[in-house]
């Protein structure tokens, strides 16, 4: 028994030695550059995030990630093509609000939840009503005045048909009881600079991308969307204040990855944006663009994107409102 000790042992030993080469072979994460999709156009509120984030994540993680605007359908297009890569932690994708008023609006082939990775939520914060800068209007009680007397007459511009921006605009239209014409278009930066230059009456703007314009004085700032004052302009009131009652609405970025994202991959991304978001010049550059850093663990991302869902597909019916 003795004597075959020797041998047996001697294998064992070989075996284990043969095993730990193969582990080192595993190359850690990331071993090569990582794409992240942003679902809108270049210069918008959303590329704007998208590539802060990119150029921090690039230093943190060791490699570049590269951003790639992917528009369309409300950040559809740019969503299916997130949702449809590897999920190997190389393709990330960069979601807005409008990701959760899609399934009220389409009859989509995917659960937004389930079949995707939440991550993280990188930011939140208000759109903000604004016009061009010779708009007669002096507030918004008499913008409302004005649509009241001419209905169907008023403009306002969206990102796209079924974006955020798009159901803001109805959404105010509903509870002020006025009626606004909706002019799409492929984007956030086309519908600011139709805007500024007069073609459109009204925009709920994304904060990042309409307050420079703001204080140039190329755009008239009217009321922001959320529950509370903007600390960027403490002057301009909020819709609610300005008599619209009961209105908030809150724009949001998140990451997501395709379904089935490895945990330990899931985590790194997390922790790296984490830590990227609680960084003071992150704080900053965020309230300098009229937003704040959000952060958090993937569940409670995937939690506020099944909130979301269920409130803005309810609004959807309740209004009626239909894709353009």
């Amino acid at each position: 028994m003795a004597g075959c000790r020797g041998p047996v042992t001697t294998f064992l030993a070989g075996l284990t030695l043969a095993v730990v080469p193969l582990a080192a072979l595993a190359a850690p994460y990331p071993d090569k550059p990582i794409r992240l999709i942003v679902t809108f156009v270049p210069g918008g509120g959303a590329d704007i995030v998208g590539r802060y984030i990119a150029d921090k994540l690039s230093r943190s993680l060791g490699q570049p990630v590269i951003v790639e605007n992917r528009p369309g359908a409300g950040g559809q297009i740019g969503a299916n093509a997130g949702r449809a890569s590897a999920p190997d932690g190389y393709t990330l994708t960069l979601v807005s609000s409008s990701y959760t008023v899609n399934p009220g609006l389409y009859s989509l082939k995917y659960d937004p939840v389930a079949d995707v990775t939440p991550i993280v939520q990188v930011s939140k914060g208000p759109l903000i009503l604004v016009s061009h800068a010779d708009f007669a209007p002096r507030n918004v009680a008499e913008i409302i005045s004005l649509a009241r007397a001419k209905p169907g007459v008023l403009t306002f511009a969206s990102s796209g048909a079924g974006s955020v921006i798009h159901l803001a605009g109805e959404r105010f239209g509903a509870n002020a009881k006025v009626e606004l014409r909706h002019i799409p278009y492929k984007g956030g930066g086309a519908a600011l600079n139709d805007v500024v230059s007069k073609q459109v009456d009204l925009y709920f703007a994304a904060s990042a991308s309409a307050l420079p314009l703001i204080k140039a004085g190329k755009l008239k700032a009217y009321a922001v969307t959320s529950s509370e004052r903007l600390p960027a302009l403490p002057a301009v009131p909020t819709v609610a204040e300005s008599g619209v009652p009961g209105y908030d609405v809150t724009l949001w970025y998140g990451i997501v990855g395709p379904k089935g994202m490895p945990a330990d991959i899931v985590k790194r991304v997390n922790g790296e944006v984490n830590r990227i978001l609680a960084q003071p010049e992150t704080a900053t550059k965020f309230a300098t663009d009229g937003a704040a850093p959000a952060g958090g663990t993937p569940q409670q991302f995937a939690s506020l994107i099944g909130r979301e869902v269920k409130n803005w597909s309810e609004i959807v019916t309740k209004l009626g409102i239909k894709p353009d």
